[in-house]
């Protein structure tokens, strides 16, 4: 059955038609498919499907898609969307996580990192539910009795600590990212450059929109 289904490939390339090409086609494809076959075969061993995946867009970090998801709600509860687009609507997570991959020392990466893993416990314990199943303004509650949290030197003071970390740096950044996005800066409060446009007969009562000069 392979042997056929091979064979009928091979016939179906306009090159593999003509009796000049035939031979050479007939070997160049049927190495190919023998490569990518064998190839195939030799990979799926070493496919481990019982961990997630690390994001490899941020190699300073160790992330994974669900606790990018979880940075991506603590940003939707400190700015939800409404008239207008909220911090998950603008991909805020991505500014966060760029900024502690970049910007931040290794001692405050893993400190943020730490605060993250732990977070979900932390709610758990806390609520006794989910992040993702608390009402709107249990979020808002947690997140900020979070951000007040104080450490110590012991273990559990170590992993409030992380958590408070985590919290305050993504409440920094989401705010930061947020203002700075092209969304905000092109369509809710438009950008002009030094000095700016000079209008010396405007009405107060003209003006709708607040302009921020950079």
């Amino acid at each position: 059955m392979d042997r056929v289904f091979l064979q009928n490939s091979l016939l179906s390339s306009p090159l593999a038609l003509n009796p000049i090409y035939q031979p050479i086609m007939n070997r160049r494809h049927a190495l190919r498919h023998i490569a990518l076959i064998s190839g195939g075969l030799a990979l799926i061993p070493s496919c481990d499907f019982s961990k997630e995946d690390i994001l490899a867009a941020y190699k300073n970090l160790k992330i994974t898609a669900s606790q990018k998801q979880l940075l991506g709600m603590v940003s939707d509860t400190i700015i939800p969307a409404g008239e207008i687009k909220g911090a998950l609507e603008i991909e805020v997570p991505d500014f966060i996580l760029v900024m502690v991959n970049d910007c931040f020392t290794k001692e405050n990466q893993d400190k943020f990192s730490a605060g993250l893993s732990a977070f979900p416990d932390y709610v758990k314990e806390t609520t006794g539910k989910k992040y993702e199943d608390l009402s709107t303004k249990e979020k808002e509650a947690l997140i900020l009795e979070t951000a007040k949290l104080e450490g110590d030197e012991s273990e559990e003071g170590q992993r409030k600590a992380a958590v408070a970390y985590f919290v305050n740096s993504t409440k920094r950044f989401t705010i930061q990212g947020y203002m700075a996005s092209e969304y905000i800066q092109t369509e809710i409060v438009p950008y002009s450059l030094i000095p700016g446009e000079y209008n010396g007969a405007v009405l107060i009562t003209d003006l709708q929109k607040p302009r921020i000069n950079g």
